[in-house]
């Protein structure tokens, strides 16, 4: 069943995935989920960030996997004075990013109705109506914001000949990659694997159906993805520069 895009509502539903170990984020991560980290500088651990930004783009109920410490999430979770409704999920046995994906969409409030997600190691700011909107524009199942983030090395560029003409730091990647928000029609639910990774197997097919799309991260709006203590410190000396 496809829809008209203006009959498509803006989706107030989400799923955050926030079961990885973030080994390597470690000692971070020893005595929390990833997610739980806090952004230098804030007193507030990425996943708080997330829900006010899912918040203030008129998100009201969010359902968040857990996985790795899922305790220390839920207690935080519990003593947070939270911008919108919050239920948790946990996986009895690892199914994988897809599994584990239509596992915690079991749990939205609206099963008929759009939902976003996002990895839980993403900070950033972006319209997600305008993304949601892109979505019901292409009469998509499945849209994809896409980033294209700094290459952390420096680059050489040459001439025809070989001639070194200059150094640029950390140039922007010539390619776009997957940046972990996602917007999904209610009937892709039931596409995703009871487990394995969707990224393998639904997310091909519904390219060659061309029933997915990638929507591009406004350029100036902030993403990152916070992997290393490395990515921590840039965060927080971006951080830093916009105030």
């Amino acid at each position: 069943m496809t829809h008209a895009p203006h009959d498509v509502p803006h989706p107030t539903q989400a799923v955050v995935l926030a079961g990885g170990q973030g080994s390597r984020l470690r000692p971070y991560t020893d005595d929390r989920p990833k997610p739980m980290v806090e952004i230098p500088g804030t007193g507030v651990p990425i996943i708080g960030h997330q829900l006010t930004w899912l918040a203030a783009e008129g998100v009201t109920d969010a359902v968040i996997s857990c996985g790795h410490l899922a305790e220390v999430l839920r207690d935080w979770l519990d003593a947070a004075e939270l911008p919108l409704r919050v239920s948790t999920v946990v996986e009895s046995e690892p199914l994988g990013r897809g599994g584990g994906l239509k596992y915690a969409a079991a749990a939205l409030p609206r099963p008929h109705e759009p939902w976003f997600a996002t990895n839980g190691d993403i900070w950033t700011r972006f319209s997600l109506r305008e993304m949601s909107a892109f979505h019901a524009e292409r009469d998509a199942l499945a849209t994809l914001a896409l980033a294209r983030p700094r290459i952390p090395w420096g680059a050489v560029d040459t001439d025809e000949f070989g001639h070194v003409l200059d150094f640029i730091e950390a140039p922007p990647s010539p390619y776009l990659i997957n940046a972990g928000v996602y917007v999904f029609a209610a009937e892709f639910t039931k596409l995703l694997p009871d487990r394995g990774d969707h990224e393998r197997a639904t997310f091909p097919r519904l390219a060659r159906e061309r029933l997915l799309a990638g929507f591009p991260i406004p350029q100036g709006a902030y993403w990152r993805a916070i992997d290393t203590a490395k990515d921590l410190r840039e965060a927080a000396r971006e951080l830093n520069a916009e105030r």
